[in-house]
């Protein structure tokens, strides 16, 4: 029988276990350039058998939130590889979760003081994170974007095959398109918020073009064992949602089951909320993903411990399993888990500490033993 402390392979990216480290925005980058206190971050949690990094904007305009990490100056780039080097040092594995925000942001983030761009001009109701001058943070409204035009579509997918591009030569050993959460290639997606009368809005098929461009144009660039893509179906976050998201999702899982992706990273429920915030069958997904012929590795994720993580991969559920939060305060959570050891909470501070010279610092190995 298949166990969590099992190895396995996801697409071309061997792992020494099931336990992966989700994605995790930390807002720790100032400039969107990673520093030596991400290197010390990942390095610490190599042991997970694949580390998913923060959300990494792959262009100035996928930027949503004040210091998240980029993919698209040659110093993130190399601040990047310096994270790469050490987490393949430690013996771990490491994709980049690829972002682009489209609405979740704020004019001050943007080129020129732009507005954001998305499927719509409506605003969300939801809010970023900016940091002041002098280093104080705060949450801040979204700003109204503007619809993209229909010619300049194709041009953020090749924004996302540069930045897949970039990833791999920085060193990682894969990339995971961020298609969930309320964010660009989501906001597309959903009926609730794709009001447009092109060939990307109306019919189920035309809002899942933009997706399936990008996913053609990055497994091309890098190939489909080394391109994962992480969905949300019931999510509310960030003013997500959609009237049918059984057959939204369904369609867009056959879709994938085209391309022999390194793995599907599914989050169940509401992000970081109740697993069950919506009625979805998620087990009638993973089922229409295989009688397409989807092969890659299916991954869950959401508020699991280790006994929910046994039992999912137990039953086939699942291939791999994402913890999140549990990961922050504790970089050996795979040793704590394989012991039955106890996990170190969190406090706000650590979970939400204030931006820039307020951060405070990641908990070490040795602070936390």
């Amino acid at each position: 029988m298949t166990k969590l402390f099992d190895p396995t392979k996801l697409g071309d990216i061997a792992i020494a276990n099931r336990i992966v480290m989700a994605p995790l925005t930390r807002n720790r980058s100032p400039n969107a350039v990673p520093n030596d206190l991400n290197v010390k971050y990942y390095a610490q949690r190599a042991t997970a058998g694949l580390i998913i990094t923060e959300a990494t904007a792959i262009t100035h305009q996928g930027q949503g939130y004040a210091d998240v990490p980029g993919l698209y100056t040659k110093d993130a780039l190399d601040g990047w590889k310096k994270v790469t080097d050490a987490v393949h040092a430690n013996g771990g594995k490491i994709v980049v979760q690829m972002w682009h925000v489209g609405r979740i942001s704020h004019t001050s983030l943007q080129p020129n003081d732009g507005k954001p761009v998305s499927s719509t001009s409506r605003a969300a109701k939801a809010k970023t994170y900016l940091v002041e001058k002098d280093g104080s943070g705060h949450f801040a409204e979204t700003s109204e974007p503007r619809a993209l035009e229909t010619a300049e579509i194709p041009g953020i997918v090749e924004d996302y095959r540069k930045a897949a591009r970039a990833a791999i030569d920085a060193g990682f050993d894969g990339v995971e398109i961020h298609g969930a959460n309320g964010y660009l290639l989501d906001q597309f997606l959903r009926a609730d918020i794709n009001d447009r009368t092109d060939q990307y809005g109306g019919s189920i098929e035309n809002r899942a073009r933009f997706l399936f461009e990008v996913v053609d144009a990055v497994t091309k660039e890098i190939g489909a064992g080394r391109t994962a893509i992480r969905i949300s179906p019931v999510t509310p976050a960030n003013d997500a949602s959609d009237p049918q998201p059984q057959p939204l999702f369904t369609y867009v899982i056959e879709g994938l089951a085209k391309y022999d992706l390194a793995y599907i990273h599914v989050i169940e429920g509401a992000t970081g909320g109740a697993r069950d915030f919506l009625p979805f069958d998620y087990d009638a997904l993973h089922a229409a993903y295989k009688a397409a012929g989807g092969k890659a590795g299916w991954m869950l994720n959401n508020g699991y411990d280790r006994e929910l993580a046994e039992e999912a991969i137990d039953s086939g559920r699942a291939d791999v399993v994402a913890f999140g939060k549990p990961f922050i305060g504790n970089p050996d959570l795979v040793r704590r888990l394989k012991e039955n050891a106890p996990l170190n909470g969190l406090d706000q501070a650590t979970l939400y500490g204030g931006g820039g010279k307020g951060y405070a610092d990641y908990p070490t190995l040795d602070e936390v033993a």
